[in-house]
């Protein structure tokens, strides 16, 4: 138990300690924190805490702008530093709990803080690792005996996004301009994108960096993945189905990516652990491992229109509908040789469940626009309209408390006039 009382509810108990990036009205500084209850404790205060052998004299990580320098320490700075989280916060430890100056300057309340995006993005990488989105997808544009390509269930697919339109939750969404073809029988015309959505996913942070020519073995992913956000990756889909052929996504979705600002370690997530997806085939040998690495955190998805007088929920999936884990995810992205960077994000790809009150897309909840969605009080919805607000919430359950995300939010803007 910590001594700051958590709400049974909260996201953020002690079992949690998720990090982010933040600045208040007093202090436009950037700088660390950690969310415990509705506060933040200001990493940059209680630096000289963490005294321990991996963190002494590299207490300066709590002083930076981003998280970068902190994620690169790797596992062992890691947990120390929780240990010595959980300990400081306990209801157990005087040092700060007695220490009212020092309680005053390190614990910031959540509602007066401004959150940053929490990293540095070098590199941002979306795979494609459910299966039920996969085929989903497939089904629509193909066969459902051809779905899945052949290479699906070969390797984790996936594409190099654009990092520097990655943006914290909160951040507005401007709708794209972009180049479509509607009829097949007319020329190819730039307009406003007509069939805007979401993409219901979560993303990792990595944390040591590699050398160029050096791929990451299996028995070593686990070292460089530091923790996990929310993530919606907003996608174009008119835009996408004419661009897409034959190298894939580009305008479509460089528009803009959203996370959540708290990244939940992955020692916090631990207890979650679940077997892993059954794999048919079995993977190549670099890609095995028998641990379970995928995770039960149940997501869901609402949105906010006019017309309605609080948000609709219209989806709810599970990170544990991924079919690669995040380390076959890592492996395989490096195999090549492939150099890694403290902060880059990657991408679990659209998640979507095996109902259609689960699946992760406006595309998939409209079925390519033959259904409507509906969000209550007569308001209808096939694809994103201007002024709607998409809001995610991922969490998993504890034994009397939760380890939680907090929300992943971006409201739609109008399209620049052409």
């Amino acid at each position: 138990m910590s001594f700051i009382t958590v709400a049974p509810d909260s996201d953020f108990p002690i079992q949690n300690l998720p990090y982010g990036i933040f600045s208040t009205p007093d202090n436009s500084e950037r700088r660390p924190g950690v969310a415990i209850g509705e506060y933040i404790l200001d990493l940059s205060v209680v630096k000289h805490l963490f005294d321990g052998p991996a963190l002494r004299g590299r207490q300066d990580v709590f002083e930076q702008s981003t998280l970068n320098a902190f994620m690169g320490l790797g596992r062992a700075a890691w947990s120390e530093a929780r240990e010595t989280l959980q300990r400081i916060l306990s209801d157990s430890e005087p040092v700060l709990r007695d220490n009212a100056d020092l309680r005053s300057r390190a614990l910031v309340s959540q509602k007066t803080a401004t959150m940053h995006i929490p990293a540095s993005i070098g590199d941002y990488t979306d795979f494609y690792s459910s299966k039920n989105h996969a085929y989903n997808v497939g089904c629509m544009f193909r066969d459902p005996a051809t779905a899945l390509n052949p290479n699906w269930t070969c390797l984790p697919v996936g594409y190099h996004g654009r990092s520097s339109s990655v943006v914290v939750s909160g951040t507005p969404m401007r709708r794209p301009n972009g180049q479509t073809r509607p009829d097949d029988s007319k020329p190819p015309s730039v307009t406003p994108c007509r069939l805007f959505d979401f993409e219901l996913e979560m993303a990792f942070f990595v944390g040591p960096a590699t050398q160029l020519g050096e791929p990451i073995p299996m028995e070593r992913a686990e070292d460089h993945i530091f923790g996990m956000v929310l993530m919606n990756d907003w996608s174009a889909r008119d835009i996408q189905k004419w661009e897409y052929v034959p190298l894939g996504p580009f305008t479509a979705k460089n528009l803009g990516t959203t996370i959540s600002p708290w990244v939940v370690t992955m020692d916090a997530l631990k207890p979650f652990a679940i077997p892993n997806m059954q794999q048919d085939p079995a993977p190549l040998p670099y890609l095995r491992h028998e641990d379970p690495y995928n995770f039960d955190i149940t997501l869901d998805v609402s949105l906010m229109a006019d017309g309605l007088s609080k948000p609709a929920p219209i989806a709810k999936s599970n990170f544990k509908y991924m079919y690669w884990t995040m380390k076959q995810q890592l492996v395989h992205h490096t195999l090549t040789g492939c150099n890694v960077n403290p902060g880059d994000l990657l991408g679990s790809g659209t998640i979507s469940g095996e109902t259609s009150d689960s699946y992760g897309s406006m595309l998939e909840l409209c079925w390519k626009g033959t259904k409507v969605v509906e969000l209550g009080n007569g308001v209808t919805r096939k694809f994103l309209q201007d002024g709607d607000e998409v809001i995610f919430h991922g969490f998993c359950e504890g034994n009397g408390y939760r380890v939680g995300f907090g929300t992943c939010t971006g409201k739609v803007l109008p399209a620049h006039p052409l």
